[in-house]
């Protein structure tokens, strides 16, 4: 993979590096100079998978979902993240960087949630590994997500309510950066998606790749080839989108199809589609592209997800995108929630409305019948059922 890698700086093409205040410099560069050679340490690749088998659940399951498959006339296999431990697939990477945490002798733990899924997945590995965790989370989101908020404090986490801003993501991820410039000695920040400062989009990337590595095996197993036609995953931060698409980047036959949260519409004013809306800026970190006014000021995003309104996007994907790699669509959250209610009737699972972003982007393509499409469900619906209840009303 070197067309799509990162550079020794940090960079995907014009995105990535490193924009941070000094005194988080050592925190950062040590994490870039020990993160690969941690993560190729036998030893913690066998801690790691007995990890990921044993405790969340994997392999996950790659589903043939044939009533769907035959309303879109073409085979679409669903990797089931959603039965991950946790709900979804924020476990792969609470899991990698919690070892590597432990191995860099960082014995508190921060982390910023959007819809909770990483939140109550960085909390569930702090309990298991007895470390102090403190989650940053939007009060905006503290409310829509109730459950997993409940779920994080009865693991021992302490949740941070934010006010400022417009009290969702972006709000969480600024205060627990200021937490980590307080506490840069102690203090381990677990970022939950492709975005932040080098090394993080990057880690966090080859943490969630294990999805892509399994699908390959898999599809072996069903299909005879181990490349599907399409890849398509949902993508708000991108780490998911990122573990998904990460062992077929460099294979020119299999499409790439992201789905971004459109809120309202595209043009609504109401909406997280950075792919679509965003300019160049930096953000959190990183360079990539920002929905942002004339001005630079960062414009809030909306989406019915809470975890798919995030202002940016994670450097790979806007690189992936600019080259023409991927092909992102924006879905919106009616066309999102149908999607969701649909994949209910028709497999009997209930998706998180993240992941439902990505069913919602099946009816804007057009397939042949010998395709092989793997989607990812990247969470369940569990922590989502109060919205899709209300939505129905």
């Amino acid at each position: 993979m070197k067309k799509f890698t990162v550079d020794s700086n940090g960079f995907y093409g014009d995105f990535g590096g490193a924009y941070i205040p000094e005194i988080l410099y050592d925190n950062v560069e040590t994490l870039k100079n020990s993160y690969l050679e941690i993560i190729d340490d036998p030893s913690f690749r066998k801690e790691y998978e007995d990890l990921l088998r044993d405790y969340a659940g994997r392999p996950s399951p790659l589903f043939l979902a044939k009533r769907l498959s035959e309303k879109h006339g073409c085979k679409i296999y669903l990797k089931r993240e959603d039965l991950n431990h946790t709900g979804s697939h924020k476990i792969n990477n609470a899991i990698g960087q919690i070892l590597i945490a432990k191995r860099m002798g960082k014995t508190r733990i921060i982390a910023e949630t959007g819809a909770g899924q990483h939140g109550v997945a960085t909390a569930t590995v702090c309990a298991l590994m007895n470390l102090e965790c403190i989650v940053y989370m939007g009060a905006t989101d503290v409310e829509r997500q109730k459950l997993n908020v409940q779920k994080m404090e009865m693991l021992g986490a302490k949740v941070v309510p934010v006010t400022s801003g417009n009290m969702t993501l972006k709000d969480a991820t600024n205060e627990a950066i200021r937490d980590w410039c307080s506490n840069p000695s102690d203090t381990y920040y677990v970022i939950g998606s492709t975005i932040g400062p080098h090394p993080y989009p990057d880690m966090v990337a080859r943490l969630q790749s294990v999805i892509s590595e399994e699908i390959r095996k898999q599809l072996l197993e069903k299909v005879g080839r181990e490349t599907p036609d399409y890849v398509m995953a949902c993508v708000g931060g991108g780490s998911n989108a990122a573990g998904t698409i990460y062992h077929f980047i460099d294979e020119p036959d299999v499409r790439i199809v992201l789905a971004e949260a459109a809120g309202k519409g595209i043009d609504s004013g109401e909406s997280a589609a950075t792919i679509h809306l965003g300019k160049l800026g930096i953000i959190h970190g990183c360079k990539t592209l920002i929905m942002q006014s004339e001005d630079g000021q960062i414009e809030e995003p909306y989406s019915i997800s809470a975890g798919l309104d995030y202002p940016g996007i994670g450097p790979i994907h806007a690189h992936l995108a600019k080259t023409g790699r991927s092909e992102v669509l924006a879905v919106t959250d009616d066309e999102a929630m149908e999607a969701a209610f649909e994949l209910t009737r028709l497999e009997g699972i209930i998706p998180a409305i993240e992941s439902a972003h990505a069913l919602g982007a099946l009816d804007k393509m057009k397939f042949k019948a010998e395709d092989v499409v793997v989607l990812c469900l990247s969470g369940r619906g569990d922590k989502d059922m109060e919205t899709y209840i209300n939505y129905k009303k």
